[in-house]
């Protein structure tokens, strides 16, 4: 597993691209996708998000497998050493804005474990989803089973890129097993062709409305891991002679194409069984679609019980190879400050659980950090923008992407991308979804802790900031002064 001077590696290219496809690959394609297709134009959605593919989340991930590959070095230490010192606390946004995530994705894990259980024992044809997840939802077992997800998640990272590999290896090629199964049957379903239909057959004149393109844009910078630094975290661990325009290719595509067998999966079992199934999806959250909604729908499938555990399988393979990614991006910030994996692990391993309880005993609190956290991965896409260009844009394309081992080569186009389109996307979106939540009525936006306001997200925001900013010499020094330099080590 190790070579190049002793460094940490993947043994090869195929088993970091499957790595970083179950980094990308989480509940987002398989909860949200399907909704969001659902609620804003089928066909046409699918139209937006694949040219959001090509302006967002591929040429981002050029920009994380260059920085992973030319520093070898975590966030905070990736953006010190190429985009200068004083650019370190925009790694530690990355950072933190992962953690935020990771803090609560936990959580979500443990729920999908917890409904594998149920389906796995039949409890889910005994008693209603709803009141499965009445009882769970908020509880101190809820808390049980976010440890167990972390529990499972620290286990693989404990035995650093060996056992990320190792488990890379087995569980995404089940997951690609499992959903292409469970679409098979879902198109065989009477009635079925109705989701196709909804799914492939694109209004073009929809296309004039800038909802749509902006759902698209989002579905992109939340489901693809593009921007998260989660591909920076694995791309530390790649071969020098490997190809970043392909592995970017490969696992945008692969993860939209994992997105799009979800979106058969769902939409073809739900208009099978439901006649009014736009209108239904458009009017669940994530967790009612996965949890309430799609447990009632298998009842009336053929052989519901069995697909049904399939489905919470998949889920639970999608979480926990997420899951794992953003413990080792943690894990990895803290071995770049002088930490040893181990200890690092520990530590995160311990504030992961002790920072995700909140999140397991309340839903508000749980919605609210995921909308803090998931907007401030736009700005984190937004600030890898601007990393690269104080990098220098056409620098970073001729030596890295263009560089040793890639046989692909990236066109000028790319650094027009990256410097311009993405951060005027990164404004848009930001823009127009703090717009959205403006409305809100006043007082709540003097509560920190509020679901889904504008007010929220500035508060948290700005205290995260101003903390990076205040400690920005100190990150700097720390990540890029350790003795464990990833040109050096090998655990």
């Amino acid at each position: 597993m190790s070579g190049e001077t002793g460094r940490e590696l993947f043994s090869s290219r195929w088993w970091l691209v499957l790595a970083t496809l179950g980094m990308a690959v989480g509940t987002g394609n398989i909860w949200r996708f399907p909704r969001v297709v659902a609620a804003h134009g089928g066909g046409s959605f699918l139209v937006a998000w694949v040219v959001f593919l090509l302006l967002w989340s591929v040429p981002l991930m050029m920009v994380e497998f260059s920085f992973g590959k030319r520093s070898r070095r975590g966030a905070v230490g990736a953006f010190a050493r190429l985009a200068g010192k004083r650019s370190a606390w925009m790694g530690g946004w990355v950072a933190l804005t992962a953690c935020g995530i990771f803090f609560y994705y936990s959580v979500v894990a443990g729920w999908c474990l917890r409904y594998l259980g149920a389906a796995a024992i039949g409890e889910l044809s005994v008693r209603s989803s709803e009141e499965v997840w009445n009882g769970f939802a908020g509880s101190g077992t809820a808390v049980l089973f976010h440890l167990l997800a972390l529990g499972l998640a620290f286990s693989v990272v404990w035995f650093g890129v060996r056992g990320i590999e190792r488990v890379a290896k087995v569980l995404i090629p089940l997951l690609v097993l499992l959903v292409v199964t469970m679409a098979v049957r879902a198109v065989t379903l009477p009635g079925a062709e109705a989701g196709l239909h909804f799914l492939f057959s694109p209004d073009w004149g929809a296309l004039t409305e800038p909802h749509i393109w902006l759902e698209a844009l989002t579905q992109n910078a939340w489901d693809t891991g593009a921007g998260w630094g989660l591909i920076l975290t694995y791309a530390i661990y790649m071969r020098s002679r490997e190809d970043v325009p392909l592995n970017a290719y490969l696992i945008g595509f692969g993860n939209n194409s994992m997105s799009l067998l979800a979106g058969i999966m769902v939409l073809c079992t739900v208009f099978a069984m439901d006649p009014g199934a736009e209108q239904h999806l458009a009017g669940v959250n994530n967790e009612g679609l996965t949890f309430l909604y799609m447990p009632r729908l298998f009842e009336h499938v053929p052989a519901g019980g069995f697909f049904m555990l399939l489905f919470f399988l998949a889920l639970s393979f999608a979480a926990l190879t997420s899951l794992i990614s953003m413990l080792e991006l943690a894990t990895r910030v803290l071995r770049d400050f002088g930490f040893e994996r181990r200890r690092a692990l520990l530590w995160v391993a311990g504030a992961g659980f002790a920072f995700g309880v909140p999140s397991a005993l309340s839903m508000p609190f749980f919605k609210n950090q995921d909308w803090v956290w998931g907007l401030g991965l736009i700005v984190s896409g937004l600030l890898f923008s601007v990393g690269a260009r104080r990098f220098g844009l056409a620098r970073l394309r001729s030596e890295v992407i263009n560089g040793e081992g890639s046989d692909l080569e990236v066109g000028r186009w790319w650094s027009f991308v990256v410097g311009v389109l993405v951060p005027v996307q990164a404004v848009v979106l930001l823009a127009w979804w703090l717009w959205r939540a403006a409305g809100t009525e006043w007082r709540q936006w003097l509560n920190p802790f509020a679901e889904g306001n504008a007010g929220t997200v500035l508060v948290q925001w700005a205290v995260a900031l101003l903390a990076l900013l205040a400690a920005n010499r100190w990150l700097a020094r720390r990540s890029l002064a350790s003795g464990l330099q990833a040109s050096e080590e090998g655990d």
